[in-house]
This record gives structure tokens, sequence and C-alpha cells, in this order.
């Protein structure tokens, strides 16, 4: 059987896939299976991205639980494998993240320094083939067909390549899934985790996927599982037992992508630059909120965290979204379409505080949101505003602030407005 030592990268032929030791090196970290070296689609997850960033920076938080995150009524954004084994899981209730472990340290997000690493290890996959498509700032698909001539090796060895080159460079450790389509690709990367190297051939697609849930389809979400599982469908051998034609009936459109799925088959092909809908940052208050003031100051600093990942992308968006949720739960959005895109956090935050002044009058507030959809390239010509003529002196002072602040630190200019 086809063998790889994910830690000196010899290739060997291994009896089995249990107990394996490299012949070169005697690591246990052998990666075996009969077709390692004949698939190319794969899928690369950071492990507990945020929080490893958070502990490399930090040594003292090594051997300590680390929750990114902040608010006693915020939420978890991410968790390291030690608080994950508390229980603690990404998006959960931060007092009940501090429940299941109250000796955890709780870190604030830091987005810049994230997508900063973000684009370090994005060029690391460039490196490897032009083929990758972000999901987000920790994870991409890779499609390395046709590059084994190139890097004289084939794309399993090259993708254990890249996860060693990231933890010896930047300190980060990634899971790799390998299998024939994005689909199978990400399922693969979630099975091994933290450093994981998973694989998922061809010929094992439809005995791998029967006793699996049907949860693991990407989108299917609370919704759409509970309507699959009104139809008697709880597993992929449940899901393959339907006819297509009885599958769209039921379910409409997505009946014909549920049938190739039940089967292991996702036609989807890895794009590079794949368009980003939509950013957007929020918080939650430890108390709910009415003072505009005091909302006026979480505006800005959501705006400006907003800008701060459209800059490191060469984003801009043209439609600026409020989120507000009240102390009954219940949710508003408001939207205003700009005449030209933005990345400006100035511009961004007028739009919003022009939203939030006529919806103040229904708080108090248990959370705020800013978000920017219609995204695409930063326009080269600069940002300005025919209706505001101090627009781009704002913008170039924002461009001045952005350099002394990659010089000197994020804190070393604030605005007055960020103190509120």
């Amino acid at each position: 059987m086809p063998a790889m030592c994910r830690d000196c990268l010899a290739r060997s032929d291994a009896t089995d896939g249990g107990g394996v030791r490299c012949p070169a090196c005697r690591s246990p970290r052998v990666a075996s299976h009969p077709e390692l070296f004949d698939l190319s689609i794969a899928h690369m997850d950071c492990d507990a991205f945020y929080a490893s960033v958070e502990k490399r920076d930090n040594p003292e938080l090594r051997d300590r639980p680390v929750i990114v995150g902040g608010g006693t009524r915020g939420v978890v954004t991410t968790a390291c494998y030690i608080a994950r084994i508390r229980g603690v899981r990404s998006a959960m209730p931060m007092f009940r993240a501090l429940q299941l472990c109250p000796e955890a340290t709780i870190v604030r997000p830091r987005f810049e320094v994230y997508a900063q690493v973000s684009r370090q290890i994005r060029a690391m996959m460039q490196d490897l083939t032009p083929a990758v498509e972000p999901l987000s700032l920790d994870e991409a698909f890779l499609d390395l067909t046709g590059t084994e001539r190139l890097h004289g090796a084939p794309p399993a060895v090259m993708l254990a390549r890249l996860v060693r080159r990231m933890q010896d460079e930047l300190g980060i450790g990634g899971s790799i899934g390998l299998s024939h389509n994005k689909f199978l690709a990400k399922i693969a990367s979630d099975l091994d985790k933290p450093r994981g190297f998973s694989v998922i051939g061809r010929a094992e697609t439809v005995d791998f996927l029967s006793p699996r849930p049907v949860s693991l389809i990407s989108g299917v979400g609370e919704v759409g599982g509970t309507a699959l599982d009104r139809a008697g469908i709880r597993t992929f051998a449940d899901l393959r037992r339907w006819e297509q034609r009885d599958l769209e009936a039921r379910f409409g459109s997505r009946g014909a992508r549920l049938w190739h799925l039940a089967r292991g088959e996702d036609m989807r092909r890895v794009t590079a630059d794949a368009p980003v809908k939509g950013m957007s940052n929020e918080t939650t208050f430890s108390e709910d909120i009415a003072d505009a003031d005091l909302l006026d100051g979480h505006l800005w600093r959501l705006a400006d965290k907003l800008s701060g990942r459209l800059k490191a992308r060469g984003r801009a968006g043209r439609v600026v979204t409020l989120k507000l949720k009240r102390a009954d739960h219940r949710i508003l959005t408001r939207r205003h379409a700009l005449p030209e895109p933005t990345q400006i956090a100035d511009r961004i935050y007028r739009e919003a505080r022009a939203l939030l002044d006529p919806a103040i009058a229904e708080g108090p507030f248990r959370l705020v949101g800013v978000g920017l959809s219609g995204i695409g390239p930063a326009p080269e010509d600069g940002f300005g505003d025919l209706l505001d003529p101090q627009a781009q002196a704002r913008a170039k002072a924002e461009r001045a602030t952005d350099a002394i602040r990659d010089r000197w630190g994020r804190d070393a200019i604030l605005k007055g407005r960020a103190l509120r």
C-alpha cells in the first residue's frame, strides 16, 4: 500500500494502515492509502487558527485553555483544543463556555493579525498551485491536478510539505483532507484534527458515506435537517435509496444536488478568487444598550475592524448593512447601497451611523453588527464621493493612519469615538 511519512516526507510501501513507522526516520506519522498518490483535490483547515496565533505570539498561553472572543454575553470565536476537550465550541455563548472551562484565558480577537498570517499561508499554497479557493481566513480548497511533474512529487507529498512549512515558518498547524472532489475533501479534513491527514478514495466513497449523517452536507442547517428527518432521511444510505425525481419533487432544486452527494459526486471546480458575497462584524453587549453615544463607539470599532479585513484582501463593497438585536431578541436590519464601492472605515461608519439614528428609539439593544456586501476588487483610483468633497481627504488621512499602525502597532493611533 502506498505510504508517506508526514515528518520526513519519505515514500514507502506499507502492508496496512495501522502501526506503521517510517522506515527512514521511524516516525509514527505515516499516511497510507491505496489511492494516496492518485488524488489531487484537497481541503486545508488550520487547527484552531485564531487561538493558535494567540498561543504563538504569547508563549505563556501554550499549555493553557484559550478562548478567543469576549464579553459575558458574547460568543466564542475560536477555542483551542485544550478548551474543546472541556466542551467549549465555536459560536457557544461566552457564559456557557466559562461554565465549562472557568480557568480559560479569554483573548480579544485581533483580526488584522489573523489576516496577515492568512496571507502568508495563502502564499505558501500558491507556491504549490494557482488553483487555491479560500473559504475563510483559515481554510481553503486546493487543486493540485497536473502539478506532480512540476514539483517532482505527487500532491499528497506536497500537501504534507505545506503543513510542515506552515508549522516551521509560522508556528501554525493544519489538517489536510485529500480526495477526488471538494465535498469529500472537506469532510476528510475534519476526520483527524488536529494535525490530521485523511484520505477518502474513489473506491471507498459509497461505503464511507453510507452510515454517516446527512448533516455532513454543507448548507443543510437546522431547517434542512428537520425536513430531511421528516422524510426519514438521516444517513447517506437513507438518502441514496431515493430516486432523483422524488428528491426533486420533495425538495425542489436541492433534490438533484442531494442525489449526487449521496453518491459522493461533486462536479464543482476549485476556483481561485471565488467571489466573496459579504463580510461583517458584530458584538454582543454584557448589558443592553440604548445610549446613542455608546452605540456610536461600537459602530466605529466594528467599521474599523471590517475595513481592516477588506484592506487585507484588497476588496471593497457597495451595500452597508446595520444589524441590531433588541432585548426581546428580535433582529432589525437596515441597508443602504453606496454609489461606489468602499473599504474605508470612515465611510462604512458614517453610513452605519445614518442607519442607526432612526432605529435608536427601538432600543435598547443587546447586539450590534456592521456588514458590507456587493464585494469586489478594490478600485485602483481611490475612494472618492462626489457628494462629499471631504471624503477623499478623510480617505487619505485613513491611509496615513494605516501606515503608522503597520509600523508602530494597532494602538498607535486611536480615534476619540473608539474610546466610548
